[in-house]
C-alpha cells in the first residue's frame, strides 16, 4: 500500500511564477512526496503524489491557467488496472 496514491501533474501558465515560492506552497501546506516544481516565470511543470490532488489542482488555478491535467491512482496501476 502506499502512503500517497495519486500521481498528480499539470501545466501552470501565468506571468511572474515562483517555483520556489510553489514548492516552498507545497512543503508547508500539503502532505505528499516527489514533488517536483519546475519552470520560468511563464510556465511550470508540477509532479507531486499526494492523497489529496484536488487540493493541488485548486492552489494551481489561483497561479494562472492549468492545463495538462492528469491524475492518476498508482495503487490501481500496481494492480494492473487502468489508473
Amino acid at each position: 500500500m502506499l502512503e500517497f496514491k495519486f500521481d498528480t501533474q499539470l501545466l501552470i501558465e501565468g506571468k511572474d511564477l515562483d517555483e520556489d515560492a510553489i514548492n516552498d506552497y507545497f512543503t508547508n501546506n500539503f502532505k505528499g512526496d516527489c514533488l517536483l516544481a519546475v519552470g520560468d516565470d511563464e510556465l511550470i511543470k508540477i509532479h507531486y503524489h499526494t492523497n489529496e490532488p484536488w487540493k493541488v489542482l485548486e492552489y494551481c488555478s489561483t497561479l494562472g491557467e492549468i492545463y495538462d491535467v492528469v491524475v492518476e491512482n498508482m495503487e490501481r496501476q500496481e494492480a494492473g488496472l487502468k489508473g
